[in-house]
C-alpha cells in the first residue's frame, strides 16, 4: 500500500445488481464503503423476476419506491408440461393468495432496477463511488490493495468481489471454482402480445429445456427460452417475425399474437461452485459465488440474499469492534451461505437434470413428484414457501 491510499471498511468490486445492493447494504449499515465500478448505461433488455424476500430487502434499503411502477407483479405460476413423451406430468399451478400474500415477487427490466439502485447508492455520506475498474486485487495481512486502471490505490479491510464468472477478486484469493457446462443455451427478449397474462408466469418443460414467459407491465411478457446450443443458435438468427411465430408456436398461442421487441441474448448454461464463499479478506456475492441456470427465478434473487446477509454480518461485526475482513467474520458469512447455496443449487440441477432424461424410470419419478405437487395442498405450499425463501432464515 502507498501512502496516498485510501482504507475503507468495505471496498466491492463490481456494479451489477447485486453489487450495487451490497455496497449500499454495507453503507446503509455504517460500513464505511467504497464501490468500485465503471459508470456504463446498462443495455442489456434482460429482466429479473424478484421474489418475496428481495423486494422486502430493497424495501428496507429504499429502492424499491423508485421502480416498482415499473414492475409486473406475479401472482400464478404455472408449470406445463410441453415434452410430448409417453409419461408426462400433470400441469401444476402455483397460487399466491394459498399461502396468504398478495404475489411471489414482481418481474422488473434490470435496466430500471440498476438505475433505481444507483439513485439510491448516490444519496448514502458512507458509500464512495469509484468511477473506475479493478486491474490488481492483493490480500494483505490487515487490509487488501485494490490497484485500478487509472492507477489510484484503494484499501480494503474487507473486499466483496461481485465481478461475476470471470471474478478477479476469487482468483486474488485463491479461490477454486468447480464448473459443469449443461449443453444447453439461454435466449432471452421480450415480446408485445394481444392477450392479457394476467400475472401469470407459464413455464413450459420442453426436451430441451424450459420455454419460461414471465409477465411484464402492460401486455408485455420477457422470455428465457432454453434450448441445445444449436437450437438456440438457430433461433438466435431468426428474423424478428419468424422468431415471433416461434415462440407463439412454443406457448402454443396462450398470449395470442406475439411480437418479439428489438434486442435478445444468447448465453451458455454451466453450474459454477466455488469450493470457498470467502477467503483471504475476501467475500463473494452474486456470480462471482454461484452459477446456476434460469430456472425458478433463483440466480439474482440468491445474489441479493447473499449482499444481505454480509451487509448484516458486517454491522455486527463493527458494532462489536471486530476486524470485518478477519478469518471469524468470514467463516460467519460462509456459514450463513452455505444451505442456502447448496440446496437451491441441487434443486435446480435435479430440475434439469430429470427434465432432459431420456431414461423412462427417471420420467415416471419426476410426473409423479409433479403430480404430488399438485395434489397435495400442504407439500405444494411448502414448495410455494421454500421457492421464496429457504425456511431457516424466517
Amino acid at each position: 500500500m502507498n501512502d496516498g491510499s485510501v482504507t475503507f471498511d468495505a471496498v466491492v468490486v463490481g456494479g451489477g445488481p447485486a453489487g450495487l445492493t451490497a455496497a449500499i447494504a454495507l453503507a446503509d449499515g455504517g460500513a464505511r464503503t467504497a464501490l468500485l465500478a465503471r459508470r456504463v448505461p446498462y443495455s442489456d433488455n434482460r429482466t429479473t423476476a424478484l421474489l418475496g424476500a428481495s423486494v422486502d430487502l430493497l424495501e428496507r434499503l429504499d429502492v424499491w419506491r423508485r421502480c416498482q411502477d415499473s414492475a409486473a407483479p406475479l401472482k400464478v405460476m404455472r408449470l406445463v408440461d410441453d415434452t410430448g413423451r409417453l409419461i408426462r406430468a400433470p400441469e401444476v399451478r402455483f397460487q399466491c393468495d394459498e399461502i396468504g400474500i398478495e404475489q411471489f415477487g414482481y418481474n422488473i427490466d434490470n435496466r430500471t432496477l440498476v438505475a433505481a439502485l444507483e439513485a439510491r447508492a448516490a444519496e448514502l455520506a458512507d458509500l464512495t463511488r469509484v468511477d473506475d475498474e479493478a486491474t490488481t486485487v492483493v490480500p494483505e495481512e490487515s487490509v487488501v490493495a485494490i490497484v485500478t486502471r487509472r492507477d489510484t490505490t484503494l484499501g480494503g479491510r474487507l473486499v466483496v468481489g461481485s465481478d461475476g464468472r470471470q471474478s478477479l477478486c476469487r482468483d486474488a484469493a485463491g479461490i477454486e471454482v468447480r464448473r459443469r457446462d449443461l449443453n444447453q443455451a439461454a435466449l432471452t427478449f421480450n415480446i408485445g402480445h394481444s392477450r392479457p397474462h394476467g400475472n401469470v408466469s407459464t413455464e413450459f418443460h420442453t426436451p430441451q429445456g424450459p420455454c419460461v414467459l414471465v409477465p411484464l407491465p402492460g401486455s408485455r411478457s420477457s422470455v428465457v427460452w432454453v434450448a441445445s446450443p444449436n437450437e438456440a443458435e438457430r433461433l438466435m438468427a431468426l428474423s424478428d417475425e419468424q422468431l415471433s411465430e416461434a415462440i407463439e408456436k412454443q406457448s402454443h398461442s396462450i398470449l395470442g399474437r406475439t411480437t418479439v421487441e428489438p434486442g435478445r441474448h444468447k448465453f451458455p448454461l454451466a453450474i459454477e461452485r466455488p469450493l470457498q464463499i470467502a477467503k483471504n479478506r475476501i467475500a463473494l456475492v452474486g456470480e462471482s459465488a454461484h452459477v446456476v441456470p434460469p430456472i425458478g427465478a433463483q440466480g439474482l434473487n440468491m445474489g441479493l440474499r447473499d449482499a444481505a446477509d454480509l451487509a448484516d454480518i458486517v454491522r455486527d461485526a463493527l458494532s462489536l469492534g471486530e476486524d470485518p475482513g478477519s478469518p471469524q467474520v468470514l467463516s460467519r458469512y460462509a456459514a450463513a451461505r452455505r444451505s442456502d447455496v447448496a440446496s437451491r443449487t441441487f434443486a435446480i440441477d435435479l430440475a434439469n437434470r430429470s427434465l432432459l432424461s431420456d431414461l423412462l424410470p427417471v420420467q415416471t419419478a419426476r410426473a409423479a413428484g409433479l403430480h404430488l405437487l399438485g395434489a397435495i395442498g400442504p407439500l405444494r405450499r411448502l414448495a410455494m414457501r421454500e421457492g421464496l425463501a429457504p425456511s431457516w432464515r424466517l
